[in-house]
């Protein structure tokens, strides 16, 4: 294996505790069993059975040392940063990111996320008409983390019709600009208040001592988060949804 912010009075009080999903031992504490590599992934990508107990569930495995290393990434993080999405995820409400852990497994340290049964039929450019309001939520998290990497097949929809999962976000966090991906849909449309306000209060978590702070520090470096921090500010203080910007505002493949 491969080795601009608004001005403002009061600044919302971000009261979310972030921390592990307390419904999924298994996934945090389990043996993980890997049942196979998962197909068309850069890195190392396993399906893995992890069981604790009577409770077992499915998981995707990402191991620190099947990472491929990015010359604009420090190398061996990819998997913090997966982890350090859901954190995220989580403080904001929204969007879905399954739960996802940073911890040991047969081929050492990795993320292990919740593996969601989804319709393989289904992406965002299949689904993106009828669920404009969720994908709304995805752009402005996407903005807030500096997504690199947001393909169509990212977006997973669940197979009861009923969720939109959002993965792979190993690729974000960098303090420069990389925002790539494929929902410029809203570009130009106001982003609606109460993501606005989320991210506002999402900036002020990051700068102060307490439970998101905790789980960020040992995933993203100092900058990194001070960086994450500025971009929820500059969300927060936006009226509208930016235009594609730079030389590669698209990911390669889009699906």
């Amino acid at each position: 294996m491969p080795g601009h912010e608004r001005p403002r009075a009061h600044r919302p009080v971000l009261t979310t505790t972030v921390r592990r999903d307390p419904a999924d031992a298994a996934l945090a504490e389990g043996e993980i069993e890997i049942l196979g590599l998962l197909p068309r992934s850069s890195n190392y990508t396993f399906l893995a059975r992890a069981k604790a107990g009577d409770e077992v569930t499915l998981v995707v495995y990402k191991p620190r040392r099947g990472e491929v290393p990015l010359w604009d990434f420090p190398e061996g993080t990819l998997c913090q940063r997966e982890v350090a999405a859901y954190v995220v995820s989580r403080a904001l409400g929204w969007p879905d990111v399954p739960p996802t852990v940073l911890r040991d497994g047969p081929e050492g340290e990795g993320s292990v996320q919740l593996f969601v049964e989804f319709d393989p039929k289904q992406h965002y450019f299949t689904m993106a008409e009828h669920r404009a309001d969720e994908f709304r939520r995805v752009a402005a998290f996407d903005l807030i983390v500096n997504n690199a990497d947001r393909k169509s097949g990212h977006c997973l929809c669940s197979t009861d019709d009923r969720r939109v999962f959002v993965v792979d976000h190993g690729v974000s966090f960098s303090i420069e600009p990389k925002l790539r991906t494929v929902i410029w849909e809203f570009a130009g449309e106001p982003i609606p208040d109460e993501l606005r306000q989320a991210a506002d209060a999402l900036a002020g978590g990051l700068r102060a001592a307490g439970p998101l702070r905790d789980e960020l520090d040992p995933l993203l470096s100092p900058d990194e988060i001070e960086a994450t921090a500025q971009r929820a500010e500059a969300v927060a203080g936006t009226e509208r949804y930016p235009h594609p910007a730079g030389e590669r505002p698209y990911p390669w493949p889009p699906v």
